[in-house]
């Protein structure tokens, strides 16, 4: 099953996307929860974690050119925009996290009689994302690139108005070395795609940027009763 993508700037279809239902969420899921579960990733030491975000970091800005104008095609924002701001900022926050990746650590706690205090910062686990129409691009990364430096593994639904340069990035993460489970992308409805991701089971954590209303009327209820 497809759905079309537009040219805001022609109202003319771009290409025909996959689009994700229930089934296809589930089977996003069980991959990235295999991935964090029994995979080498939340397991990898940060220093190897980063290596690979810089990897993508360096694939992105090889591929600039190319995702700033599916962005533009997508989204209808100006090339010199895509090119400006959008596509350097996903770079920016790849090479960020990727340097963060291997300096997440606890705190020693100063205790009363012969105890030893300490703290442990582990990944939640799978990630749930969903990201809007505005920042396809940035808005993927900078919600993906801090979830896998910790270590966790992460399913994102991109806005269905605009879910080529998501798409795109997605195949550059396999080409960066990440394992397969780990970034997943799914195009599809809030209604569907989205609903079914924030309500399944095996997701330890959401991560949404949009407007209230589509929160209240699509996302909350699924919540309230899992």
């Amino acid at each position: 099953k497809t759905f079309e993508t537009i040219d805001p700037s022609t109202e003319e279809v771009i290409i025909n996307v996959a689009e994700a239902d229930a089934a296809d969420v589930d089977t996003a899921v069980r991959a990235a929860r295999k991935a964090f579960d029994e995979g080498p990733w939340p397991r990898t030491p940060g220093t190897q974690r980063g290596r690979v975000l810089h990897k993508l970091a360096d694939l992105i800005e090889l591929h600039t050119e190319e995702l700033a104008h599916l962005e533009t095609l997508d989204n209808g924002k100006p090339l010199a925009f895509s090119l400006a701001a959008d596509l350097p900022g996903c770079i920016k926050l790849l090479r960020y996290y990727g340097g963060y990746a291997d300096k997440i650590f606890g705190k020693t706690i100063p205790l009363d009689g012969q105890m030893f205090g300490y703290t442990l910062r582990e990944p939640i686990g799978v990630v749930a994302s969903i990201t809007p129409w505005n920042f396809p691009a940035l808005l993927m990364i900078l919600k993906a690139a801090p979830a896998l430096a910790c270590g966790c593994t992460i399913v994102v639904k991109s806005a269905e108005q605009t879910p080529l340069s998501s798409l795109r990035i997605g195949d550059l993460a396999l080409e960066a070395g990440f394992p397969p489970g780990v970034l997943n992308v799914l195009s599809g409805y809030g209604p569907t795609a989205g609903a079914a991701l924030t309500a399944h089971p095996g997701v330890d954590k959401i991560t949404f940027t949009g407007s209230t209303g589509v929160f209240l009327q699509q996302h909350l209820p699924a919540l309230m009763f899992t």
